[in-house]
């Protein structure tokens, strides 16, 4: 094997041919893409209340941010072990009944009498949903060509904006209509039935059918049987990967605020209703989405030659959406503000896809929905759990256009990680490499070729 010259780029390693057709890894990510949506929504149905929680429990700005930021925080301290508990006991299996749990406890909250109970019905909320982004792209990647692993990623989170346009959209008429319990307990019977249809079209079997018939509960590739404790240490053996999963958890602070506090900015300075701020902060949202899918696609174009592009791709992101949204919340209400917000909101998460194929390209298969676990993990804690709580804090003291207003400043740092991990992604796909070549079977001595 020899190492890539200072002119030639890296190849990124693929991983083996997916196991199943083209039209069932379709339905596979349709489902997955599905439960995605009621995770989300059943996350950010919140929000889209928190008019009516407001006045009805007298709480103040930080106390309905820490609502929404429990759910983050407890999928940040759970992940890892319940996505590496999927990777050894069934992706499948953890899935359905993560999708139960989360329905679940929304329901629960329902039936919420005070903030307390409400909180925690949020926590098991975020423990339901722990694991599910982590695994389920895990699965999704797994049954698609390995070219199209930055896209795929990109439009599987961006699920997660897509779910909060619609538990945002749906949650606010439907509060506004019958009332905000109404609003959560139509999020939590969605998200039972999706669990349901889940359980009886995916199954580990039709993922894996070579696995199935060999009875192998883990997998027939070698590197997966390798031991835990060799495999672990790579979720953190280069500086590339540590800089991908610290740049996708500060960009995500930003979107994680936008996501939140967009229906309260509409309501309290554009004075709209609690149904028509949801459904226009949901347009917001929906933007955030189409960001993750497109920042996808382009990171898979321009780096099919150059794999070292895809940083290139999130350090504009990021750029873009630290000048757009600043420029955004100085203006005053109008058309020029909603114009930037929405440019803004399209770019800020352009992130998400790059990053995640970053992480995929440099660990192993075996450990996939523990490494991705590892990315939900920084996510949670750099981003989607502190940004809805530091912007209410900020927002108590000077108002929330004005903590809108300061937050994109996070976008600075992401850039900072991003940049490093630019600066060392090709040696560390040369090392991979190398690794790959030293762990791969070598044939008998004593086999005669064909």
């Amino acid at each position: 094997m020899r190492f890539p010259t200072t002119a030639e780029a890296p190849t990124e390693i693929p991983s083996a041919a997916p196991a199943v057709t083209r039209r069932y890894a379709w339905v596979v990510f349709l489902l997955s893409f599905a439960l995605l949506l009621s995770d989300y929504m059943s996350r950010q149905v919140l929000n889209a209340v928190f008019p009516l929680l407001k006045t009805q429990w007298l709480l103040s700005d930080s106390k309905l941010g820490s609502l929404s930021g429990i759910v983050a925080l407890a999928v940040g301290v759970l992940t890892f072990p319940m996505s590496f508990l999927a990777d050894r006991w069934g992706r499948v299996r953890s899935l359905v009944l993560a999708a139960v749990l989360w329905s679940v406890a929304t329901l629960g909250c329902a039936l919420a009498a005070n903030y307390q109970q409400m909180a925690l019905g949020r926590l098991f909320v975020g423990v339901g949903e722990a694991a599910y982004g982590s695994v389920g792209i895990a699965v999704v990647l797994s049954v698609f060509p390995f070219a199209m692993r930055a896209t795929l990623s990109g439009a599987f989170i961006a699920g997660g904006a897509f779910g909060s346009v619609l538990g945002v959209a749906v949650g606010g008429a439907i509060a506004e209509a019958f009332g905000w319990r109404w609003a959560f307990g139509a999020m939590g019977v969605f998200g039972l039935v999706l669990a349901a249809v889940y359980a009886v079209v995916v199954t580990e079997k039709r993922l894996d059918p070579q696995r199935a018939s060999t009875g192998d509960g883990g997998s027939a590739a070698a590197g997966e049987r390798a031991p835990l404790r060799s495999l672990l240490p790579q979720l953190f053996s280069s500086v590339s990967v540590v800089s991908a999963y610290v740049g996708s958890g500060l960009q995500l602070f930003v979107a994680g605020a936008l996501i939140s506090w967009l229906p309260s900015f509409f309501n309290r300075y554009y004075h709209l209703a609690t149904g028509r701020a949801g459904a226009t902060a949901g347009l917001f949202a929906l933007l955030i989405g189409i960001g993750m899918i497109g920042g996808g696609l382009v990171s898979d174009r321009v780096s099919q030659t150059f794999p070292q592009r895809k940083w290139a791709v999130a350090i504009s992101c990021s750029l873009g959406s630290l000048v757009l949204l600043m420029a955004a919340f100085s203006l005053p209400a109008g058309p020029a503000q909603l114009t930037l917000l929405a440019a803004g909101a399209l770019v800020c998460a352009g992130t998400a896809g790059p990053a995640a194929a970053m992480v995929a390209n440099l660990t192993p298969v075996a450990i996939s929905a523990t490494a991705f676990a590892t990315l939900t993990l920084a996510n949670s804690f750099l981003g989607l759990a502190p940004g809805p709580s530091v912007t209410g804090t900020l927002a108590d003291h000077m108002g929330l256009r004005q903590a809108l207003r300061v937050i994109p400043l996070i976008s600075v740092l992401a850039v900072a990680a991003f940049l490093i991990g630019r600066r060392f992604y090709s040696r560390d796909l040369a090392r991979l490499t190398a690794r790959a070549d030293a762990a791969a079977p070598r044939p008998n001595a004593t086999e005669v070729p064909a």
